[in-house]
């Protein structure tokens, strides 16, 4: 999508969101991902549809292209990434495997500190 379309689905979604309400929502285990630090390999079952091996690893998500916020992106910072869904009044509804105390969650998340990449561009 060209970047006009992207901020003009943004607005969209969150206009949704903002309907609906920012629910937080507890998921199962990622199958197929250690017990353990296991964000990178829960969000690339999200992004893949599969678990790739390279991609466990949090810092190897920087290789990507960097990017602007928008559905199907990537935070990611030192030790933790997580994918974007939707934008919200006060940040962006993630993906987010091991989000805290070993829990897949799928809730409100603001985007300071986080670098935004685009897993869909030249990368691993």
């Amino acid at each position: 999508l060209h970047p006009t379309n992207y901020m003009l689905l943004s607005i969209l979604l969150l206009l949704v969101g903002n309907l609906q309400g920012a629910k937080a929502e507890t998921l199962p285990h990622p199958a197929g991902c250690p017990r353990r630090a296991f964000c990178g390999c829960g969000a690339s079952i999200e992004v893949f549809g599969r678990s790739v091996r390279e991609l466990w690893l949090a810092a190897n998500w920087f290789r990507f292209p960097r990017a602007a916020p928008a559905p199907g992106m990537v935070a990611v910072r030192r030790h933790h990434v997580m994918v974007l869904r939707a934008p919200t009044a006060r940040g962006w509804q993630v993906f987010d495997a091991n989000s805290g105390r070993g829990q897949t969650r799928v809730h409100e998340r603001s985007l300071a500190g986080f670098t935004i990449v685009n897993p869909r561009g030249a990368g691993i």
